[in-house]
């Protein structure tokens, strides 16, 4: 373990009062989660009979690929997930084995036709650009869904991270789906974004991955915030939050109480896991794996028993 790691666990470790320094380090602790995550690649393990269809393109940069996995079992009308991944906005992959391994390991058995993609990345491409790629890759997913055995209107899309933020301003950014073509689908899953309202981080005490991400232009930030553009049209969305850090589960509240005001379906699923684990542990059997089904399933999503 490098240094600077070791001596963050280490405060973190320590019975430090709630207050600003607590805050820095579940923050400090988040951002190296989200980083780290992204370094090891997948196992490549599928279950028995399952196949990948690697690397296909839905754009002509080399970032703009994604991976499709199929179940065993041939069909028509499969249920689709499509899984982004995080990275801060400029890093991570589609086969990054907290963004795959347990994911595929309990869905596909399900008869679940999973897709996970990349997208281009800082510096290269602004926040704008990249939750463009994820609309195209979803839309792209879409026209192709019936090649697979699958049925485009039962997509589940999901995100960890900034993903998770992506996903988000997908579901809520009308004009981003209409640009692209993108068709409704059953329901989005939030794995612990904290930049749902982007000017409750950018105007308080932030790491500058945020700088990075949002500049400083307060109307920006406002488009680029979920919160703000939630409304008609928007699916049901289930905002998983770590108790383990001070933001999340607070931005996911503001979610739920916009969504209460437009009469969309929020629910928050408050976990007390790190951020790393919210992702890296769905799709283990347990509590918060069975969670998150019951809402995809309350949502219409319709994986076999």
């Amino acid at each position: 373990m490098k240094p600077v790691v070791l001596c963050l666990w280490l405060l973190l470790a320590l019975p430090v009062q709630a207050g600003p320094l607590q805050n820095w380090l579940q923050q400090r602790a988040a951002s190296h989660d989200a980083l780290a995550e992204e370094d090891v690649a997948s196992s490549g393990r599928l279950p028995a009979g399952a196949r990948k269809l690697a690397d296909l393109a839905y754009g002509p940069d080399m970032r703009q690929r994604l991976d499709v996995y199929l179940p065993a079992d041939e069909g028509q009308g499969r249920p689709l997930l499509v899984m982004v991944h995080g990275g801060a906005w400029r890093v991570g992959s589609k086969q990054a084995v907290n963004v795959v391994d347990n994911k595929l390991a309990h869905w596909l058995p399900a008869g679940v036709v999973l897709v996970s993609l990349d997208y281009r990345l800082l510096p290269q491409a602004p926040v704008e650009d990249q939750a463009d790629d994820v609309a195209r890759a979803v839309a792209w997913v879409q026209a192709h869904a019936a090649e697979w055995g699958a049925d485009r209107r039962q997509l589940v899309l999901m995100g960890h991270s900034a993903g998770a933020h992506l996903v988000g301003l997908l579901s809520t950014d009308t004009a981003l789906r209409q640009r692209h073509g993108v068709q409704p689908w059953v329901s989005s899953v939030l794995l612990d974004s904290a930049a749902l309202e982007v000017a409750d981080i950018m105007r308080g005490p932030h790491f500058p991955l945020y700088d990075k991400a949002f500049g400083s232009d307060a109307a920006r930030w406002d488009r680029l915030s979920p919160t703000r553009l939630l409304g008609a049209g928007t699916p049901p969305l289930l905002a998983v939050c770590s108790l383990q850090r001070a933001e999340s589960c607070k931005q996911a509240r503001g979610l739920a109480d916009k969504g209460r005001q437009a009469g969309v379906v929020v629910q928050v699923m408050p976990q007390d896991l790190s951020h790393a684990q919210i992702n890296q542990q769905l799709g283990v059997a347990g509590d918060y794996t069975r969670q998150v089904d019951r809402f995809l399933q309350q949502s219409g999503w319709k994986p076999s028993p």
